[in-house]
């Protein structure tokens, strides 16, 4: 249940989000005392109990009274800072609305939106509170419409997309920090006085923090406790800020971050703020989860591929790097298509002069040296063996050993005069610009049309830095962050709608754009560069708290792995791997043949439960950031016919304590039987006094559990 009103003196307040209670009006909650240094609105007389600066608000301003976090920062037209609004008028209207060159949930029958119009009388501006509310799923989506209505420009400085007001400070802050080859790592830290924040200025969402967060109650656990979750559907720049102010109240606010962000808003212009995608669960934080992997792969996720079954694949990437040609991609792929793998994917070094990371990016032609029979003559070899083949493509880069950089070294994003960063010895093409967007697109389509490519990977490995763009003003430098994003969004938008039928992966440098705005786009993102299995356990445990597990990918390596060294069973590789997309990355052709045949059966085992895995509700049985023995999570489908549970065992003792795990997600009154076995148990005993583990011997050891209903 969501709650506001509009109080006395056209300010909009806040009064509750929370459990479903009775509809009632809940302003008695708001308590008005005379807070000493907290400043009154001019219309409010000689009421001293009247402050913004300690009301809950729907949406909070600066210069206005308000000290504590702010939404919005505007500079108008005569250089002051105030803005002041009040509510005008509000429409409310059945489906989703949605928001012109930017990812959103989308629904029809589904969800109702209300749209709030507040307004500054003073300068004319207008911000329209987008409200999206889901009938059956405790979702609400927030946006945000600024419109100048003014005669002259003014610029925004900050525009945040959602802004939430609490009454106290109970609460636990839970972010997902992380670095290359180890994203989403769970953090949870109690809120103290003044500001708690994570952020990412990297331009991309970034390894280093998700912009998904969770507020929930300090004893909150898996299964009890309120909870509530924010998800920003975008991917760049995100600030996601707490505060707790001088009363103990806890705000809450997030959207694009203002370092590096002024958008100079001109007259009759409307800018658009992102969507957030707030979740409430009073049940703790499996059932957050739960409802964010329906919502994002009911409701975000778009194309064939969002229901359609995928496709397992190999990729070369760890089996070759750069050191390939035609034929060796042909001996992968005949002896992947012997043991059922149903695609090959050509990564990075196909094109150009492409044999290092020094040159070619940019330059999206064959390399007929490597690959003599183009990408069409080898998609058809590829095809004749029975299976797809996938493409690998960074379209946002360039090095400067390029035809491309040589033609147009203006269409890099660097400050004129200044020797630019560089990452991966690249440089990031100012996508911002439909000119460069366009040449950019003609080369990928003169790849892909006339052949049979049924995936790309969209790689994106570096930050941006140097900001400037030849093709902005002086004064609208400030937008180019945001740009940027729009103009991903725009290749991305152009590239589905021309190939509906391909299978689009994001990547960046593994997971460093995990994000909402890019699952809109593609249904799947490579997790992290980090093939590990038990390093993956934790990286898929962080991103499952907002994710859903279809979206995460996820393959078999070699080991030793080329990430840590570390030496895995097969087995359990594949295991963690099925928490995932499912494929694989090593050289198949140095595979022995046990190892080949392990490939069947797992690809075997993976299709035998791919619905479960792929569309059903995920447990998680334990928490891996402080349980060092062992991992275990649990896929139950939606009729809670059939399950799924992995156990990895992470530490290996001698004389090891018994485990015994309990289920969840079944149902209490059906029987079921685990892995074929005579025995038969009730829900309700899997759930309360659960099942004995198998003893293990030796570290990383991992077991998976069907379990199916017994029909009488």
């Amino acid at each position: 249940m969501y709650q506001m009103c509009v109080d006395k003196l056209g300010y909009l307040l806040h009064l509750y989000y929370g459990s479903t209670i009775e509809n009632e009006d809940l302003d008695y909650l708001i308590r008005y005392i005379d807070r000493a240094c907290s400043g009154q609105p001019y219309d409010a007389l000689d009421d001293r109990t009247y402050s913004l600066d300690i009301l809950p608000q729907e949406y909070s301003t600066f210069g206005s009274g308000d000290y504590r976090t702010s939404s919005i920062l505007v500079e108008n037209s005569d250089g002051s800072q105030t803005v002041d609004l009040r509510f005008k008028e509000f429409t409310i209207y059945e489906g989703k609305y949605k928001l012109q060159g930017l990812p959103s949930v989308y629904a029809k029958e589904e969800a109702d939106t209300l749209e709030i119009i507040l307004e500054d009388k003073h300068t004319n501006m207008e911000v329209v509170l987008l409200y999206g509310v889901f009938k059956n799923l405790d979702v609400i989506t927030r946006a945000v419409r600024v419109k100048n209505n003014g005669a002259e420009s003014v610029y925004l400085n900050r525009v945040l997309s959602t802004c939430l007001d609490f009454y106290e400070n109970k609460y636990d802050f839970i972010s997902f920090y992380g670095k290359h080859m180890l994203e989403r790592q769970l953090e949870r830290r109690h809120l103290t006085h003044g500001k708690t924040s994570v952020e990412s200025v990297r331009g991309v969402s970034s390894h280093h923090q998700n912009p998904f967060v969770i507020l929930c109650d300090r004893k909150a656990d898996e299964d009890i406790g309120d909870c509530y979750g924010f998800s920003f559907v975008y991917s760049g720049n995100f600030l996601a800020e707490t505060e707790v102010d001088q009363i103990n109240q806890t705000r809450f606010v997030m959207g694009i971050n203002p370092t590096g962000f002024r958008y100079c808003l001109k007259s009759q212009e409307e800018f658009i703020a992102p969507e957030v995608v707030m979740v409430f669960s009073q049940n703790g934080l499996g059932e957050l989860s739960r409802i964010y992997h329906d919502v994002y792969r009911d409701h975000l996720c778009r194309g064939n591929y969002a229901k359609k079954q995928r496709p397992v694949l190999i990729n070369n990437w760890e089996a070759t790097y750069f050191d390939f040609d035609e034929q060796k991609i042909l001996d992968i792929a005949s002896m992947a298509a012997d043991v059922g793998i149903e695609m090959l994917v050509m990564d990075d070094g196909w094109f150009g002069k492409r044999n290092n990371d020094l040159a070619g990016l940019g330059d999206w032609v064959v390399n007929h040296d490597k690959i003599p029979s183009g990408i069409n003559g080898l998609c058809q070899k590829i095809n004749d063996l029975g299976i797809k083949m996938g493409l690998w493509f960074e379209p946002e880069m360039v090095n400067e050993d390029s035809d491309l950089y040589r033609a147009h070294p203006d269409w890099c994003i660097k400050v004129p005069e200044r020797s630019p960063v560089r990452a991966r010895y690249q440089l990031v093409l100012d996508v911002s610009r439909k000119e460069v967007r366009d040449y950019i697109f003609d080369l990928i389509t003169k790849v892909l049309d006339g052949t049979n490519i049924e995936y790309i990977k969209w790689d994106m490995n570096r930050n941006l830095t140097d900001l400037y763009s030849a093709g902005l003003s002086k004064e609208s430098q400030g937008e180019l962050f945001h740009r940027y994003v729009l103009g991903v969004y725009d290749l991305m938008e152009r590239l589905i709608q021309r190939y509906p039928n391909i299978l689009l992966e994001n990547c960046s440098g593994g997971g460093g754009r995990f994000d909402p705005g890019m699952l809109y786009y593609s249904p799947q993102i490579w997790c992290s560069d980090n093939t590990d299995a038990i390093d993956r356990i934790k990286i898929q445990y962080g991103t499952s708290f907002g994710y859903p597990i279809s979206s995460m990918g996820a393959h078999v390596s070699v080991t030793p792995n080329h990430g840590n060294g570390r030496c895995t069973d097969f087995k359990t590789r594949g295991i963690v791997a099925m928490a995932g997309t499912f494929g694989y990355e090593l050289d198949i052709t140095k595979l022995s043949d046990e190892e080949k045949d392990m490939i069947q059966s797992q690809i075997e085992e993976f299709k035998r439960n791919y619905d479960v895995i792929q569309y059903g509700d995920y447990y998680r049985l334990t928490d891996v950031m402080n349980n060092h023995d062992f991992a275990a999570w649990q896929f139950v489908d939606k009729q809670k016919t059939k399950s799924l549970c992995s156990y990895v065992s992470l530490t290996a003792k001698a004389n090891a304590p018994t485990v015994r795990l309990r289920l969840k997600g079944l149902d209490a009154s059906k029987k079921y039987r685990i892995n074929k076995e005579d025995k038969i148990y009730s829900g309700d005993l899997l759930m309360k006094a659960g099942f004995v583990v198998p003893e293990t011997f030796g570290d990383y050891k991992a077991i998976n559990f069907e379990i199916l209903e017994v029909q009488y």
